[in-house]
């Protein structure tokens, strides 16, 4: 499969600019022949709003993307805000080629604490013909949740973020090293720039089943694009089958 990640900055709560980004990306992905394309954490309204729920997409925005991305023929990862009766989570949706829905597990920070309701269940789907799973930000820093997706038999995992300096250690090392550890693929799409208090690492990279890294992005707007490689049972860890609980 061809994987495509958007880094850019974030919309910072302009709905207008963010819908007309994503189907920017969509088309290039699209003309690329990628089969996905992930997008940063709460792209719509923007991470680092103030109130993200009171610009949360609605459902008639959500169906307009999806609809967007079917012509497209790429299945898109959006990263948004949403509203379910009183609660309000951090959440990715597969729209597109694939239907899917993720509320974020790992919360961070108090903001986020104060803001989000944390999720309480994975999502796996099927996406050309590779299993599939989301995480959000946080939670690809946490090694039990990529144990228990490959345990599923997750060979791709597709990450939003909105990761923040000083952190510059998670797209470098942490990112790779949970997809070699694991024998999964994962891309990773964050922002770059600056958003209010907040200054981005960028970093966005797609990481293979082996660790290689296939594509990564620096500190600046970038549409990744590469080729996932055939997985080489040889060389695809085995961490999961010989762990000795103590």
């Amino acid at each position: 499969m061809r994987i495509a990640v958007l880094q850019c900055p974030s919309p910072s709560g302009d709905a207008e600019r963010a819908v007309s980004g994503a189907r920017m990306a969509l088309r290039a992905a699209s003309a690329a022949g990628a089969g996905v394309l992930v997008l940063p954490e709460v792209f719509l309204p923007g991470y680092n709003c103030a109130d993200p729920a009171a610009a949360a997409p609605d459902a008639a925005l959500l169906e307009e993307l999806h609809a967007t991305a079917l012509v497209a023929g790429c299945a898109l990862v959006l990263g948004h805000a949403e509203r379910e009766g009183d609660a309000v989570y951090n959440s990715a949706s597969v729209l597109g080629t694939a239907r899917a829905r993720y509320h974020k597990v790992q919360l961070y920070g108090p903001r986020e604490r104060a803001l989000y309701t944390p999720g309480d269940a994975y999502c796996t789907f099927d996406l050309g013909g590779l299993r599939a799973a989301l995480l959000i930000c946080y939670d690809i820093e946490f090694a039990p949740h990529i144990k228990a997706l490959a345990d599923q038999g997750v060979q791709l995992i597709l990450c939003p973020t909105a990761n923040m300096m000083p952190f510059v250690h998670v797209p470098a090392h942490t990112v790779p090293a949970m997809a070699a550890n694991h024998g999964l693929a994962i891309a990773y799409a964050n922002y770059c720039g600056s958003e209010g208090n907040l200054t981005y690492t960028g970093g966005s990279l797609i990481a293979g089943p082996h660790g290689e890294v296939l594509a990564q992005a620096g500190q600046h707007p970038a549409l990744l694009i590469a080729d996932l490689p055939p997985r080489d049972p040889s060389r695809l860890s085995t961490q999961s089958l010989d762990l000795r609980t103590l």
